[in-house]
């Protein structure tokens, strides 16, 4: 029986609180080195990849073999704490699945399990992608090359990335976003002026008070932090036992965070938004902001009170749209303005929502009125908006061509948009970092685009499903072979790790991938000089070392932040930090001296501002905002309206044909939007339920731990989460396989009857591939990616997240139930 098996639920798992201390299966790294155990042993410290705690690790070896992985103890918030992933760091190292080497496609349709590829030396590689590159690019289609990055690599790869791309002459380098949390950022750097998590975990050292532990009340929308960021959030359960501070979860369904929490909120989902809307309206009419903070420092704070009124945005009508009783939205209002300092927190479930910004925005609007903004143990800590922008390179000092053509928009998969439609143009060219083959909304249909795409080069650890669509395939190193900073936790704080291991087979870090494609670039280009190419990618920054010494050295606010000062340190450092004696920065606009030295490094234009927005103020609304807005369908205040899959009633957003300029995402485009009611009839006829996808649990972190043994031992089995009531009424029972099916498609998995959750509302994990043979080996199905049910029409035009929470699906028992390995894969006949 696997750890997820029958009749395991969240609050249960024993996995979801830190561990201290994590023993790597004996069968990790053997083939590394000549020792097999032997020679001298020794400590290395690095950092996990698996989450934005960013913990640190120490790695035992003996050699070059692994024999143990540990916390670190003398960082106070994590206090020695590692999670089940630490040791699965360790799994990569030797797994059998490793790709090793470059490969070309020599046979097979695209996207077929049949497909063959040969192995390649580097150099044939990196040139077979240059000449084709090139030869885009002197047929003026530069701008149908693209590149789609992910979270994974070695931070500051995108600089590499967009420098390469810009000599190009594509405008298409484009990052993570829509997959992942850009909205948090979007909205914060709009209201705040910058596009980052607000607080610190642990003591701020500028001031030697405790930041985010100080806090007298959590506030925590569609984040479940308890297996997403387990051991940053036992450090807040630490300090809540000093405080006595009360958390509030809202999340449609009773999470392992829920269960720990003071009270749960189960709100319909893709309603959030109203929920927010509603405790403003309760915050304003009844005098509980915070006047003397709003008089001083808050722009537009007359003008949302007449709004909220004139929209009629109160708690009695909330409860209506969100199905939380209107005394709960009061109570949880009142607790959040009245406590004092108020800490808020979200992650995906606010993301991944059509109106995913505007909420986001409706947040900070909360903490601006309540004075909970630039205070310990206060701020708007939105997950993932952690790093400051583009680490910057020193100037470039080759011609740069205009790109024949804008960015494509943002939204839900446009790539395949842009292959199969030709809308706003065709695409032809992609290389990816992550996995869209199970990232993506309406996966079906992706696959249809990159079936069609003329040159695909896929980049990574394993022959994942989007692999068998690539022409070159390029291997990676895994983080514990990796040098320099990789992950960062989520208050801005970023670590120095270590190779502890030497690198798998002939595999190379994603900085010496770039800088190797710039150098087959300048070998083969017959128009640039190849003097130009090789400048600008200097032989020298294959040292992550010295490559890191130049973003310090070039981008604002990471004076102090050298290589020598990460190394030094138990504890990670966090930006802004503009001199090597700076503390770093834990509360961002905090009104004290470190913060304005700090702000002040960002640019002159700063300097003595609290808040580096155009007025020096926090920025709910200024004729400049709201005329930056307009055109994009949105104002500066927001309305409600939801996805068209959410029961009831509600206004949804129409999409227009043309493209306007993206107003927060410079350079790009997007589809104006218009607010109204449904168009068409509803689809809950059909589909009477609202489907939600997310993390299967504390062991899985992406798709890449579904490729360890461990992954799949301990959840490796697809729970649907549905209520008993609606499961009765279907005939499902506990454990029964079953089907969940949408308009777009139909994926498997097995029912896990759980009270806690609404319902009118089914949870399906996401995550899950049918590449991921390591499930194999301990019996359980490989399955369709979850992305198959969900629409890609409805997004966020501002941010381009997809609308991953809400989508109208039925349940019903699987006909032709997996059986472990070599089972189904929901419906789709893929066998990798």
């Amino acid at each position: 029986m696997t750890a997820t098996g029958p009749g395991h639920q969240p609050e249960q798992r024993p996995e979801h609180r830190p561990e201290r201390g994590a023993e790597p299966r004996p069968e990790h790294g053997p083939e590394h080195g000549p020792e097999h155990g032997s020679g001298r042993s020794r400590t290395v410290a690095t950092a996990c990849q698996f989450c934005n705690a960013n913990c640190r690790l120490l790695v035992d070896l003996r050699g070059d073999r692994i024999t143990g992985v540990r916390g670190e103890t003398r960082d106070p918030v994590q206090a020695g704490g590692v999670c089940v992933k630490a040791g699965m760091m360790a799994e990569l190292i030797g797994h059998e699945e490793r790709l090793t080497t470059p490969l070309r496609r020599v046979s097979g349709a695209k996207g077929s399990p049949l497909t063959r590829f040969e192995p390649i030396g580097w150099d044939e590689a990196l040139e077979t992608v240059a000449r084709r590159f090139l030869a885009m690019r002197d047929a003026g289609e530069a701008h149908t090359i693209a590149n789609r990055t992910t979270g994974r690599m070695l931070r500051g790869t995108g600089s590499l990335v967009s420098r390469l791309f810009a000599m190009l002459g594509s405008p298409n380098a484009t990052d993570v976003g829509p997959v992942c949390n850009d909205a948090g950022g979007n909205a914060l750097a709009a209201t705040f002026g910058l596009g980052y998590f607000t607080n610190g975990y642990g003591v701020d050292p500028a001031t030697g008070r405790e930041d985010l532990g100080s806090a007298r009340s959590l506030l925590l929308f569609g984040t479940n932090q308890a297996e997403t960021h387990p051991v940053t959030f036992d450090h807040l359960l630490r300090e809540r036992e000093r405080t006595g501070a009360r958390i509030t979860v809202v999340d449609p369904r009773l999470t392992p965070t829920g269960a720990v929490a003071d009270r749960w909120v189960a709100p319909k989902p893709h309603t959030d938004l109203a929920l927010v809307l509603g405790m403003l309206h309760h915050i304003v009419t009844a005098g509980l902001q915070d006047d003397a903070f709003v008089d001083r420092w808050v722009l537009g704070f007359p003008e949302l009170r007449a709004h909220l009124l004139r929209e009629g945005c109160s708690a009695s009508w909330a409860a209506g749209v969100t199905g939380v009783p209107e005394r709960v939205i009061t109570e949880i209002a009142e607790e959040y303005a009245t406590a004092r300092p108020a800490a808020l927190f979200c992650n995906a479930g606010i993301s991944h929502q059509t109106g995913a910004f505007d909420t986001y925005r409706a947040l900070s609007f909360l903490a601006a009125v309540t004075g909970n903004v630039g205070v310990p143990g206060g701020g708007c800590n939105f997950m993932h908006n952690t790093w400051p922008g583009e680490l910057r390179l020193p100037p470039l000092g080759a011609p740069v061509p205009a790109p024949a053509r804008q960015a494509l928009p943002v939204g839900p998969d446009v790539f395949a948009e842009s292959v199969l439609t030709g809308s706003p143009y065709r695409l032809r060219a992609i290389v990816a970092q992550g996995n869209p083959l199970v990232s993506s909304a309406r996966t079906g249909r992706v696959r249809a685009a990159f079936e069609r795409l003329d040159f695909f080069v896929y980049t990574g650890l394993f022959l994942e499903e989007a692999a068998f669509y690539a022409d070159i395939v390029l291997p990676v190193t895994a983080g514990l072979e990796t040098e320099g900073v990789y992950m960062r936790r989520d208050d801005r704080a970023v670590r120095w790790q270590e190779r502890a291991v030497p690198p798998a087979g002939d595999c190379r870090t994603d900085p010496e991938l770039w800088i190797g494609l710039a150098h087959a670039l300048a070998r083969l280009d017959t128009r640039r000089p190849a003097a130009e190419w090789r400048q600008a990618f200097p032989a020298r920054w294959l040292d992550y070392r010295e490559l890191w010494a130049d973003f310090t050295a070039h981008t604002p606010g990471m004076a102090g932040m050298t290589e020598e000062r990460l190394r030094a340190r138990a504890e990670p450092l966090r930006w802004p930090c503009p001199t090597p004696d700076h503390p770093g920065v834990s509360t961002l606009y905090l009104d004290h001296p470190s913060w304005y030295e700090a702000v002040a490094s960002l640019g002159p234009e700063h300097r003595g501002q609290r808040f580096p927005t155009p007025s020096g103020k926090v920025e709910i609304l200024t004729p400049r905002l709201a005329a930056e807005l307009a055109p994009t369908g949105h104002g500066a205040l927001p309305v409600f309206y939801t996805h068209p899959d959410v029961t009831g009633d509600h206004p949804v957003l129409r999409y227009g044909s043309s493209f306007v300029p993206n107003p927060v995402n410079p350079g790009a485009l997007t589809r104006p939007v218009t607010i109204g009611p449904r168009p068409g009839p509803a689809p809950h006829d059909a589909y009477p339920l609202m489907g939600i996808t997310g993390r299967p649990g504390v062991v899985h972190f992406a798709g890449v731990t579904h490729w360890t043994r461990t992954g799949k031992e301990r959840d490796g089995v697809r729970q649907v989460q549905i209520h008993p009531r609606t499961a009765r009424d279907l005939g499902i029972d506990d454990g029964a396989p079953v089907r969940v099916e949408s308009a777009r498609g139909a994926v498997t998995g097995t029912a896990r009857l759980w009270e806690g959750i609404r319902e009118d509302t089914v949870f399906v994990p996401n995550t899950f591939g049918p590449a991921q043979r390591m499930g194999d080996a301990v019996g359980v199905p490989r399955y369709e990616p979850v992305n198959v049910l969900v629409d890609d029409v409805h997004h966020d035009n501002l941010s381009g997240q997809q609308a991953y929470k809400c989508f109208a699906c039925r349940v019903v028992p699987d006909p032709e139930p997996a059986t472990g390995a070599g089972g189904g894969t929901g419906g789709v006949p893929l066998r990798y």
